[in-house]
Parts: C-alpha cells; structure tokens; sequence
C-alpha cells in the first residue's frame, strides 16, 4: 500500500496530518499498538521537522507485509551539520517556533530511537530527504 502526502512550510495546524491518516490505516490492518505508537511518533516529529524547517515537501509512506518505509523530502534550506542535528537538543528553529512549543531539538533524536532503520541525506540549499523504516 502507498500513501502520500504534501507537507506546507509553516503550517502547524496541519503538521501530524499525514500520521493520524497513517495510524488509522495502521490500526485497520491490526498492527500491534506499541508499534503503531512508535511508527506515528517518527512520523509526527519527520512532519514537523518539514513545517519548521522547510520551504514545504512530500511525505511517501509504502506499507508491506513486514513493516512500514516512509520517507520525507524537503525542499530546502538542508542540514549543514547531520551529526550535530542528531544530538537531543540541539536545535536551529527559529524563536517564532520555539514560542509555538516546537524546536526543542528533538524530532531527528526522536525518529531514530523509534524506527529500526534511519537514514538522512541532506545538500545544504537544496534540501534534505529522511528514509526512515519500522518494522511490525
């Protein structure tokens, strides 16, 4: 099964759209709640990361017999530092998110404690894309 999803720049109202969808369909084929949890965590945190850092992007998720593969792209402004962003903590969003109560630096530490396999590939002014799977 595949899923996809348009992800707008700066809009929170939005931001958790694509992973109530998919926990809905996660739930119909009776996936194991804990896992279900784990899979919309790092959903939520990949789709607000797009809304608080991007120009906007795209959310594909494929759902196969064995777990679930989902990957973000983003259109910019990218990650200067990967290694820096996966520290709890460390945070470049903007005051205006931070007031929202986004931004704590979280979201990347929190997408890989719940995925099996994580990967991210990201050009500075181009954009960043996130691989993420869990497995059921």
């Amino acid at each position: 099964m595949n899923l996809n999803f348009e992800i707008a720049s700066g809009d929170f109202s939005k931001a958790g759209r694509a992973s109530s969808h998919i926990k809905k369909v996660l739930k119909q084929l009776q996936v194991e709640p804990k896992v279900i949890k784990r899979i919309v965590v790092a959903i939520y945190e990949a789709e607000v990361n797009v809304v608080a850092h991007s120009v906007g992007g795209t959310l594909s998720a494929v759902i196969d017999e064995i777990g679930i593969q989902v990957e973000l792209k983003d259109n910019g402004p990218g990650i200067e530092d990967i290694e820096k962003a996966m520290k709890k903590g460390y945070s470049t969003a903007s005051k205006k998110v931070r007031d929202m109560g986004f931004g704590a630096g979280m979201g990347l530490p929190n997408i890989k404690k719940n995925t099996d396999e994580l990967s991210i590939k990201s050009k500075v002014g181009e954009g960043t894309t996130v691989t993420f799977r869990t497995n059921f």
